[in-house]
C-alpha cells in the first residue's frame, strides 16, 4: 500500500482502490502521438496486453476502423495468435531493440494485408508498450509489375509493326488469290480455297489487334468515372451480364480522373466481361443467379509512388475496383496475368488483360489483381484532377 496526501488528511490507498482510480483516469497518450498522427504510414501503439492505444489515421484506413473502434480490440482480435508478428512484439519487448520483419501476411475474417513490412520499437516512456509501423509493399511491387507490363507492352507493339509490314502485305495476296481459286474450282477444292480465306482473314484481325499496342499520345482531360462506370454497367446488363447482378458501391464525391473516356470504358468493359465469364465459368455453372459483379469507386489518401529512374511522383489517390465471386485465377498464371498472350480461356488470345494494363500505364496509373477462390478483385489506381469540369458524356 502506499500513503496518499491529499488536502491536508492522510489517507491509506491499496492495490484495489488503485487499480480502481487507474481504471477511471484518463488515459494519457506518448507526447509524441500528435507527430505520429502527421506520419503518411500506418503507426499504432500497443500496450503490454496488445491492446490498441493509438492509432495515426493512416493506420485507421490501412486496418479499416477507427480509433474509437480499434480501443475494443486486442490485436489478436484482428490478427490469428501464431502470426509471426506476435513473436517480432515479444522480441521487442524482450531486448527492447527495433526489430522489422519483411513481406507479412496479416490476414484473418476481419483484415487481409499481404507483403506488409512491420517494424517495432519499444517506447523508453512507457514501458511495455510497442510502437508498430505498417508498411504495404504491394504499391510498390503493383509498381514494378507495371514497368514490366509496359516493357511487354513495347515489345508487343514492335512486334505489331514488323507484323503489319512483313506479313500483312503478303496476307492480302494470299486472300486474293484464294479468291480467284474459289470462283475458278470445282466444289471439292473450293472449300479448300475458303478455308485459305478464312485462314488469312483470322491471321489479319490478329494482327489488327496487336496494332493497338501502338505508342500512339493519350488525349486525356477530366472524366467523371462514374459516369464511365455507369455506362459499362448498361452495356454489360445488355448483353454478356444480362444474367448477373451487378452491384455499385461508389464515393461520390470523388474528384474527376484524368485520363481518356473512350479508353477507359475499353478497360472497364474487359475487366468486366472478364468477370461475367469466370462466374459462368466458375462453381456456379448455369446456376448464375448467385454471381455478383461489385464495381467500387473510393479515395485512397496518400497514395504517391515514385518512379524509378526519374524524379516524378505519381499521385494515384482514385481507386476503382471490379469483384466477383467466381473461381478466382490459378496460381500459376497469376504472376504474369497482364503478359501478352497469357490467357486462363482455352480460346483466349491473351491479349486482352496486355492490352488493360498498357492503357492503365498510359494514363500514369497502376492496375493490380488480389484473387482467391470466391473473390477476384482488379484494382485501378489512377490520376486525379483539380480540374471540375468532368466529361458528363
Amino acid at each position: 500500500m502506499r500513503d496518499v496526501v491529499k488536502r491536508g488528511v492522510l489517507r491509506v490507498i491499496g492495490p484495489r482502490a488503485t487499480r480502481a482510480a487507474e481504471a477511471t483516469a484518463p488515459e494519457r497518450l506518448p507526447e509524441s502521438a500528435a507527430l505520429m498522427a502527421a506520419v503518411p504510414v500506418p503507426v499504432v501503439l500497443l500496450d503490454s496486453a496488445n491492446r490498441f492505444r493509438f492509432a495515426n489515421p493512416a493506420a485507421e484506413h490501412f486496418l479499416g476502423y477507427s480509433m474509437a473502434q480499434l480501443r475494443n480490440f486486442t490485436l489478436a482480435d484482428l490478427v490469428p495468435g501464431d502470426n509471426p508478428v506476435f513473436l517480432l512484439i515479444e522480441q521487442v519487448r524482450a531486448g527492447e531493440v527495433t526489430i522489422s520483419e519483411h513481406d507479412l501476411t496479416l490476414e484473418s475474417p476481419r483484415l487481409r494485408k499481404q507483403g506488409i513490412t512491420v517494424q517495432g520499437s519499444p517506447l523508453p516512456e512507457e514501458p511495455g508498450s510497442v510502437l508498430l509501423v505498417l508498411q504495404d509493399a504491394s504499391a510498390a511491387r503493383a509498381l514494378d509489375r507495371q514497368l514490366t507490363f509496359r516493357s511487354a507492352a513495347r515489345s508487343v507493339a514492335g512486334m505489331a509493326a514488323i507484323l503489319a509490314h512483313e506479313v500483312k502485305n503478303p496476307l492480302s495476296g494470299i486472300r486474293g488469290a484464294a479468291q480467284l481459286l474459289e470462283a475458278s474450282v470445282g466444289e471439292a477444292d473450293r472449300e479448300l480455297a475458303v478455308l485459305i480465306r478464312d485462314e488469312a482473314d483470322r491471321i489479319r484481325a490478329l494482327v489488327d489487334r496487336m496494332e493497338v499496342f501502338g505508342e500512339k499520345p493519350v488525349e486525356r482531360r477530366a472524366v467523371n468515372i462514374h459516369r464511365v462506370l455507369e455506362h459499362v454497367r448498361r452495356l454489360a446488363q445488355s448483353g454478356f451480364a444480362a444474367h448477373l447482378r451487378i452491384s455499385e458501391v461508389y464515393d461520390p464525391s470523388l474528384p474527376p480522373v484524368n485520363g481518356n473516356r473512350d479508353q477507359l470504358v475499353q478497360v472497364l468493359l474487359n475487366l468486366v466481361k472478364n468477370a461475367a465469364e469466370a462466374i459462368t465459368q466458375g462453381p456456379f455453372g448455369s446456376d448464375v443467379q448467385n454471381g455478383e459483379i461489385v464495381l467500387t469507386t473510393a479515395y485512397q489518401h496518400g497514395m504517391r509512388l515514385a518512379v524509378p529512374g526519374s524524379d516524378t511522383r505519381m499521385h494515384l489517390p482514385l481507386v476503382v475496383s471490379v469483384r466477383d465471386n467466381g473461381p478466382g485465377i490459378g496460381e500459376d498464371i497469376r504472376p504474369n496475368l497482364f503478359d501478352p498472350f497469357v490467357s486462363s480461356k482455352p480460346s483466349g488470345s491473351g491479349l486482352g488483360l496486355a492490352l488493360v494494363a498498357k492503357i492503365v500505364a498510359d494514363h500514369g496509373g497502376l492496375i493490380e489483381v488480389d484473387s482467391r477462390p470466391g473473390r477476384t478483385e482488379f484494382r485501378l489506381h489512377l490520376p486525379m484532377l483539380a480540374d471540375d469540369r468532368a466529361d458528363l458524356g
